[in-house]
């Protein structure tokens, strides 16, 4: 199924260019898990800088519905980049993030909850007041020190570098990914 999921976002980049809809005919029929619930995140990625970052964090649609949607919003409506242009797709790597359902972590503190996060492996959401914002598990390879990963997502949500000090809710996910070089 990996393969089919780059495909369908590879397939839904390009029907936009072409200004048609994505062939579909016997997907659902061959991987009818692609018609359950499911949460996606599509990135890509140009001479390895992010290009677009786009997903969900709740299964609100199929897992079909959502990958569609999510590539073409990375590709043209991600508000920190230009859309995709068409002579830009061929040289931009596409990987897809399925993600398991989101669960509160109960902490006590920043060092109780440095115990409980796993480092290269969860996804973290950090939600205070009416804000939010998550790094995907890859953060990690980025941003492998856990002060740091937290000050940035801090500032990613529009928050004081430090804002662990105020305890704001945090809840973890794991993702299954692919990346074209993966398959190519």
């Amino acid at each position: 199924m990996k393969e089919v999921l780059l495909s369908l976002a590879r397939a839904s980049i390009k029907s936009r260019f072409m200004g048609a809809s994505v062939d579909l005919d016997n997907v659902e029929e061959e991987y009818p898990q692609l018609k359950e619930p499911g949460a996606s995140f599509v990135t890509l990625t140009k001479d390895s800088q992010l290009r677009g970052c786009i997903g969900s964090l709740v299964a609100r649609r199929s897992l079909l519905e959502d990958v569609l949607s999510n590539a073409q919003a990375a590709a043209f409506n991600d508000p920190r980049f230009m859309p995709l242009r068409e002579d830009e797709l061929n040289s931009t790597r596409i990987e897809v993030s399925v993600l398991s359902s989101p669960k509160i972590l109960v902490y006590a503190d920043i060092e109780d909850l440095r115990s409980k996060i796993q480092v290269g492996v969860d996804g973290v959401v950090l939600k205070e007041a009416h804000r939010q914002a998550t790094f995907l598990p890859q953060v990690w390879e980025q941003l492998s020190d856990f002060d740091l990963f937290f000050s940035h997502l801090c500032q990613k949500a529009g928050l004081s570098s430090d804002c662990l000090k105020d305890h704001p809710e945090i809840s973890v996910y794991q993702v299954e990914k692919v990346i074209e070089n993966d398959i190519l």
